[in-house]
């Protein structure tokens, strides 16, 4: 991938958040901001015309995720506001849930077999799983994070850690341990929060990185 066949999939007044392709690699849900809510959309990757998924829905809609099996969207009803839930969107039938015991949480990453998701809590700097065969949540790690990720077989949830001291690490889910895979300490991250982390079909993190330059330049003035 060299970027030599990239195509432009939206345009003015939207400004898109967060895509996420969908498992057949078809489509692309995102959020973006044409009004005073985000919204979810969904697009062709070949191109077209972007549709709105829930019109009628009078709620934000941020940060979305597809199931495994592609017929059901995760994503937050808010991402300020602690009472905000976790809901999912079934595409076949554009009914909506929320999830239970979801409230205040947001972030929500499906699990490659489709039985976990996690979340982040507004309340606290943790990360937090979602068991869909005992309907329980559980914490998992109590550590300031961001941009949750599966490894594609399952076994670890990767994430950003730390602002002052920002590094790429992952926990592994069967017992809970805690790896951390890159330094990012000299790394000039960059994005639409100034950081972002996602994930190779190989498993390798990727982020953005900075490699822009900024000049001083001394200049006599005097003025009129």
């Amino acid at each position: 991938m060299d970027g030599s066949q990239k195509i432009q999939l939206t345009y003015r007044p939207l400004t898109a958040v967060m895509p996420s392709w969908s498992p057949d690699g078809q489509q692309i849900v995102f959020y973006a901001f044409s009004g005073p809510r985000p919204k979810l959309y969904t697009i062709a990757t070949q191109g077209g015309t972007p549709r709105e998924m829930i019109p009628a829905d009078p709620h934000e809609e941020w940060d979305p995720t597809w199931s495994p099996d592609g017929t059901r969207i995760a994503f937050g009803s808010g991402s300020t506001d602690p009472n905000s839930t976790i809901l999912i969107l079934d595409v076949r039938t554009n009914q909506i849930s929320t999830l239970l015991g979801s409230r205040g949480f947001f972030s929500p990453r499906w699990s490659p077999d489709g039985r976990y998701l996690v979340a982040l809590p507004f309340a606290s700097h943790s990360l937090i799983l979602f068991d869909s065969a005992t309907q329980k949540w559980e914490e998992i790690t109590k550590i300031s994070l961001g941009f949750p990720n599966w490894s594609k077989n399952g076994d670890y949830v990767y994430f950003l850690h730390g602002e002052n001291q920002p590094s790429v690490m992952r926990i592994r889910i069967r017992d809970r341990r805690l790896e951390q895979v890159a330094d990012l300490k000299n790394f000039r991250q960059t994005g639409y929060w100034s950081f972002w982390l996602g994930m190779a079909p190989d498993d390798s993190p990727l982020l953005l990185r900075d490699i822009g330059t900024k000049e001083i330049y001394a200049l006599d003035w005097q003025a009129p």
